[in-house]
């Protein structure tokens, strides 16, 4: 560790001790068994009563450990909930049960909380072959009762920030966060200049998209260490952060810990909360309002106690979005009782109920219940009236008309509201006049208390800014009318475009399984139809729009689609097309193996939901996965989908709030690749880039610089420009090999911002491959720079490792850069398989074809396989000898399925290769062939049986130096182990 490095940690520790500091910096502590001793006195100090003074023994204790041996980050989260507050662990002495406390979470800056801080403390394995990786040290660690839940790692700043990202990574994929440190719960990272956090994780799920920095209230960036460690690791907000401010996602089992904005809001609600004061958060949408606001109205229950219930309003539209499931999910293993209401009477027996829990229900049920179902003068209207409820409103721009809000807060007069928008009502965009009803947000609300917009998001990388494409007719005299768009003619262009024009902006580039999904929003039920039957024509080749074998060899079943929208759309309209919605539904089932009917309407758009959303893993495999759903208004307000990139509108602009609100389905943060929400309208492009830009102004607080990008004019201006570049620092692929280290160094920062505009100049609808001609560059020769590129960069990382004591990092390079214009697809299977078919079903059919076309035919296909033999060749082999006897025989497998005689000649390998092993084994085939077919993620399902089957006597009998049983069994599986995963695993994929 370098001289710089010891002096940042010192300061850390200076700064954390610092004043009236109640860290304690603990020398001592340096090994676990140091650890464990601390706490066990901790613990003893903390339950004397609870021990009567008789301190914990040996084996006691060693209960007590077990309990503290945490299989994930998560669990140990789980167990840090509390039950009632209190952390506890519980030992058997005797007859008798000792139930004790660890941590108290109203305890916070107090009580009985010890904040203690150690550093160097050495991860020491002593089974560690490699001695290297086995005494690891760790920087700082913030320990609370003993238990440590904040650990820093710090670079020097000749590192990126990241360096201690991936060495945490490393850390947690050796093992070394086990035994005590398996209750960590956030991380922090820093060299000094840079400074982020993020929650604990397992190796395999730590991701860097979830860390961030540190933002003040005005969203001003804290990124300095010893400022970041005065913000965030004082007391009580470091125990807060840990208390208060983490999530448990039950859906996806992984730690949340709130962004500063959130912490933020949230904090500014309980200082409104305690002066009786109303307000509202614009947080801009796709930056988290869902997670804010229930942990605002959980804390606001907690911190309260003069609140008799907090209840989370959202709009019934809303129940078939994510909004009460996600709601539902933080909520599961929360120490406050959370409730979904059923119905009315549901609703009211909950308010009735002295229980002091979070509600959450709909405007509808409420306003049904004070309207309806409570009669005046009863105990059960009067006690109901007088509760004191604190209302957080989800959507409130929206959720609750001013005639609602005016009702409901008549009735409940002790009530206060807390709104969450990501698009208020200002003077520029305000509710229709009615009388003497407010107009604007603030107005029905109250002060804004927290802002977090589309601008402070992007530059938080929070979410994406959106790439906009206005390609709508031009030149028109009025582009309003609506006789230019509502004609087939119209409509098959738009198609085209997402078809046959979206290559990148579906994001084919990252593979099968990989691509992203779009919407396209139209004007009415209606047109969503005709849009529906126009694509079934298309998918049934019924039109001279041809998806174009680009997208097809990506996805041979491009595309899949779906149309939903709820019938409180177009009630009369929904009614007329009651036969249209049977048939999409019965798409839908065939497609996917499901059962809707007209009756289950809700349920089917809960699984479109799901579907779109791929959070489930089940969704995430291609035959589960939709390409494209047809819209009206549904699911372009909080709808969370990360993989959905493009929005295609082809209606008239909509309004301010309707706008930003739409083009936030397609600007979550999903992968490296995903850099915009792409936007392309269809209708009016003057008047929308009009709307445009005045929505983004009004929501941006200012202009439209980080939110909309860069147009096409002006991005391939850029490309050719950074093309100069890079010919002038690498004239040919070929020149690269032999440059000094500094040539290489401006190679690759030149090669990154080519990559970076290429792949930007791919995504707009303009672009077309055989535009490359006239920029004078191949793709295979882009390849091949990248080619170099990879090697070079691994080369300068390994550099960096042997000479970062004296070596400064270069400015010019970003190392943690991924290639974004390089394609990642493999051809698919299921493609070769139909060009295979197509060359003898012409055959078969006669078609008219010359000996010239066929031969170009399998030319083609032969290259194609030869690209599959490269990650599978053992299906290659199967191919191209299928292919050859094609080729010397016209008539060979006329009128058969090649799909079916690949997958034979598969099944037939398998059974040679099993029937092989289990005669040199002894071993059952039929257990084998078992193990072979249900071979997943390296686990052999029925190894015990495999192992019960086997002839042991006779292997024994047959061979001159056979092995000792135990050995026999361990070769053999290890054995099976390797066939599995070289012979079998590549002929069981496809």
């Amino acid at each position: 560790m370098s001289e710089l490095e010891t002096l940042l940690e010192q300061k850390l520790i200076d700064q954390l001790v610092y004043g009236d500091s109640q860290w304690t910096y603990r020398s001592d502590l340096k090994t676990e068994e140091d650890l464990w001793k601390n706490f066990k006195y901790i613990l003893e100090q903390n339950n004397k009563d609870r021990l009567n003074g008789e301190m914990l023994s040996d084996s006691e204790f060693e209960q007590v450990k077990n309990q503290l041996q945490f299989s994930s980050f998560f669990k140990a989260g789980e167990w840090l909930v509390g039950e009632n507050g209190k952390v506890m662990v519980h030992v058997q002495r005797d007859t008798e049960k000792l139930h004790l406390v660890v941590m108290n979470h109203e305890h916070i800056a107090g009580g009985s909380s010890v904040y203690e801080v150690i550093n160097q403390y050495r991860a020491f394995d002593e089974n560690e072959k490699n001695t290297y990786s086995r005494n690891r040290r760790f920087d700082v660690t913030l320990m609370i009762n003993g238990l440590p839940m904040i650990h820093i790692e710090l670079k020097n700043k000749q590192h990126s920030y990241m360096d201690a990202f991936w060495q945490i990574k490393k850390y947690i994929g050796e093992g070394k966060f086990t035994g005590i440190f398996s209750a960590v719960q956030m991380f922090v990272i820093s060299n000094g200049v840079d400074t982020k956090y993020f929650s604990a994780a397992s190796d395999t799920e730590l991701n860097p998209k979830f860390m961030s920095g540190w933002l003040d209230r005005d969203n001003n960036p804290v990124s300095d260490y010893l400022d970041f460690t005065k913000s965030v690791l004082r007391i009580p907000t470091a125990h807060e952060m840990i208390a208060r401010y983490t999530v448990l996602d039950e859906d996806s089992k992984r730690l949340i810990l709130l962004r500063p904005y959130q912490i933020h809001a949230i904090e500014s609600i309980r200082d409104a909360s305690k002066i009786g004061k109303s307000g509202f958060v614009w947080h801009t949408t796709g930056s988290g309002k869902t997670l804010t606001s229930y942990k605002a109205t959980r804390n606001l229950l907690m911190d309260i106690p003069s609140l008799d219930k907090t209840i989370f309003l959202i709009d019934r539209k809303d129940l078939d979005t994510q909004t009460s499931q996600a709601f539902q999910s933080y909520a599961n293993n929360d120490l406050i009782d959370v409730d979904e209401t059923g119905n009315v009477n549901d609703l009211k027996n909950k308010l009735k109920s002295n229980d002091r829990q979070v509600i959450v229900t709909t405007i509808q049920k409420l306003q049904r219940l004070i309207t309806k179902r409570l009669q005046e003068g009863t105990p059960e209207y009067i006690k109901i009236k007088n509760l004191k409820i604190a209302f957080v409103v989800d959507e409130c721009h929206r959720a609750v008309t001013p005639a609602t809000k005016r009702e409901l807060e008549k009735f409940f007069g002790k009530s206060m509201w807390y709104g969450f928008t990501g698009t208020p009502r200002f003077a520029e965009n305000p509710y229709p006049q009615l009388g003497d009803l407010p107009r604007t947000t603030e107005e029905l609300y109250g002060q804004i208390l927290h802002r977090y917009t589309i601008q402070n998001a992007i530059h938080d990388n929070a979410v994406l800014g959106f790439q906009v494409e206005h390609i709508g007719p031009k030149n028109l005299v009025d582009e309003t009318d609506s006789e230019i768009y509502e004609n087939e003619v119209h409509m098959m262009n738009v198609l085209d475009v997402i078809l046959n024009k979206s290559y990148h902006k579906l994001g084919f580039q990252n593979g099968k399984g990989m691509t992203y999904e779009a919407i396209l929003t139209t004007s009415s039920i209606q047109m969503a139809q005709k849009y529906y039957d126009l694509l079934k024509k298309v998918k049934n080749g019924e039109t001279d729009i041809i998806v174009n074998e680009k997208m097809k060899q990506v996805l041979p079943d491009f595309p899949k689609f779906a149309i939903t929208y709820s019938v409180t759309e177009n009630e009369e309209g929904s009614f007329v097309n009651q036969n249209k919605m049977k048939e999409s539904l019965d798409d839908y089932n065939q497609m996917f193996s499901t059962t809707y009917d007209l009756s289950q309407i809700q349920i089917y758009n809960d699984n479109l939901n799901k579907r779109l959303a791929r959070k489930d893993a089940k969704y995430k495999s291609r035959r589960e996965q939709l390409d494209l759903v047809i819209v009206v208004d549904r699911l372009l307000t909080e709808f969370d989908a990360p993989c959905m990139s493009t929005m295609f509108i082809d209606r008239q602009p909509m309004g301010p709030h309707d706008l930003i609100q739409a083009f936030s389905r397609t600007n979550r943060i999903f992968d490296s690749d995903k850099k915009y929400g792409q936007i392309v309208t269809f209708q009016a492009p003057i008047l929308f880039k009009e709307a445009v830009d005045n929505a983004v102004k009004l929501y941006s607080a200012g202009g439209t610089k980080d939110a909309i990008a860069a147009e096409w004019n002006e991005v391939e201006s850029a490309f050719r420009k950074a093309l100069a570049s890079l010919r002038i620092s690498a004239k040919t692929p070929e020149e690269i090999p032999s440059m000094s280290k500094k040539e290489k160094e401006v190679f690759v920062k030149m090669f990154q911002n080519f990559d970076r505009l290429f792949a930007q100049l791919k995504s707009f609808t303009n672009y077309d491959d055989s535009m490359l001609e006239n920029y004078d560059i191949t793709q295979e020769e882009y390849d091949n720079y990248a080619g170099h590129y990879k090697n070079i960069l691994e080369w300068l990382k390994s550099e960096r490792i042997t000479s970062e004591e004296i070596e400064p990092v270069s400015p010019q390079i970003d190392y943690d850069y991924e290639l974004v214009a390089y394609s990642h697809t493999k051809i698919d299977y299921e493609y070769i398989i139909n060009l295979i078919q197509n060359i003898v079903t012409s055959e078969y059919i006669n078609e008219e074809i010359t000996p010239e076309e066929r031969q170009k035919k399998i030319d083609e296909v032969k290259q194609y396989i030869e690209e599959l033999g490269k990650e599978n060749y053992k299906v290659a082999d199967i191919m191209s000898n299928i292919v050859y006897q094609i080729e010397v025989d016209k008539s060979k497998y006329r009128g058969q399925s090649i799909l079916n005689i690949i997958e034979n000649m598969k099944q037939e390998c398998i059974d040679n290769v099993v029937s092989e092993f289990c005669q040199t084994w002894y071993a059952s085939k039929e257990e084998v062939l078992y193990a072979a077919t249900h071979y997943r993620n390296k686990e052999i399902p029925n190894e015990s049986a495999i192992k019960a089957t086997i002839d042991y006597a006779t292997y024994k009998q047959t061979q001159e130096n056979p092995l000792p049983k135990f050995k026999y069994y361990n070769k053999m599986m290890s054995e099976l182990r390797n066939i599995m995963e070289e012979e079998i695993k590549p002929l069981l994929s496809r």
